[in-house]
């Protein structure tokens, strides 16, 4: 009997041995980071380490900064599940060798195929949010609002409100009521609309009506048309391939645009609206400028073109000229 127990302590007694010999000579370190497709940090999220020569598994929790760390891991093949509320499952696998301090490679989260659309209209509007974020603070040569753009190609598409969020922001937003100004200033000093006069009642007939053009364009073109045709109401840079790729995009994207469902179509809300924005421009125009029916949509016409010529601007120069936002 005293055999048959000390064999059974023996074995209870093997894998402590094991695991004892191995903290004493080579135990390594596992660390990384998770993000999702946008690249923020996603905290809280649930990382499992499991191994090849049957140890238990380590569990660890990702930091406000996305990050996790395992530390005195024995040598060997190891397994990696990352999981996360809304998100899909990752694994990934890797091998630690004798001491080593191992720094796996960024693991993005996708999305979660979920059975409530919900859930998934939920974060998908969480994460539009915070990419807005990120294009409020986009401002060409650093003050100029340019808050219409993706570098995102595949951005999240935005939901009603986040549409008028940006086309808000950027109307009323300090340089706009700025650059109206200048405006209203170049047509009083050429004296184009010869009907308000001079002096600072004719500035600020200019102004006024320089401004209005630029918010009825602004709103209906870039939220109340986009929210009830459910299109995107953005240009969301290419950034690769040729040249010559690149520009004939740019240029279709003036009569072209995403809709919330991801798939390109004509871009009804932005000829529909240069169209509603030179008819309303006839109530508070002078008589003799407004527009007639074939100016109306001669000046729709022009807007594409300026459109067109504006993405160009986008896909060419705008990320130039727009200082990086930490």
């Amino acid at each position: 009997m005293k055999i048959i127990r000390m064999a059974v302590s023996v074995l209870f007694l093997l894998p402590g041995l094991a695991l004892a010999q191995i903290e004493s000579s080579s135990l390594g370190t596992v660390s990384g980071a998770v993000v999702d497709k946008t690249g923020a940090a996603v905290g809280g999220a649930q990382v499992r380490l499991s191994f090849d020569i049957g140890l238990p598994q380590q569990t660890a929790l990702s930091d406000s900064k996305g990050q996790f760390s395992f530390t005195k891991i024995a040598p060997g093949a190891f397994h990696l599940t990352v999981t996360a509320k809304g998100f899909a499952e990752v694994t990934s696998a890797g091998t630690l060798r004798a001491g080593e301090t191992v720094t796996l490679p960024t693991t993005v989260l996708e999305v979660a195929r979920v059975t409530t659309d919900v859930q998934v209209s939920g974060r998908q509007t969480e994460l539009a949010e915070e990419q807005i974020k990120v294009e409020e603070k986009q401002r060409l040569l650093g003050f100029i609002p340019n808050y219409r753009v993706s570098y995102i190609h595949n951005a999240v598409p935005l939901v009603a409100k986040q549409k008028f969020e940006i086309a808000w922001k950027t109307t009323f937003d300090p340089i706009s009521f700025g650059i109206t100004g200048i405006i209203a200033g170049v047509q009083q000093w050429q004296k184009d609309y010869n009907g308000y006069g001079q002096g600072a009642e004719g500035y600020a007939k200019r102004y006024g009506a320089a401004y209005a053009d630029f918010f009825i364009g602004n709103m209906i073109s870039g939220a109340i048309l986009p929210s009830v045709l459910r299109q995107d109401p953005r240009y969301f840079v290419k950034g690769n391939g040729s040249t010559g790729s690149r520009a004939l995009y740019a240029i279709a994207n003036s009569v072209i645009c995403k809709g919330d469902n991801g798939h390109w179509q004509p871009r009804y809300s932005e000829i529909i609206g240069n169209l509603a924005a030179s008819g309303i421009s006839n109530l508070y125009y002078p008589a003799k400028d407004r527009n007639g029916a074939s100016a109306t949509f001669q000046n729709a016409a022009i807007g594409l073109g300026f459109g067109a010529a504006g993405n160009l601007f986008q896909e060419f120069v705008s990320r130039k000229i727009t200082p990086k936002k930490k």
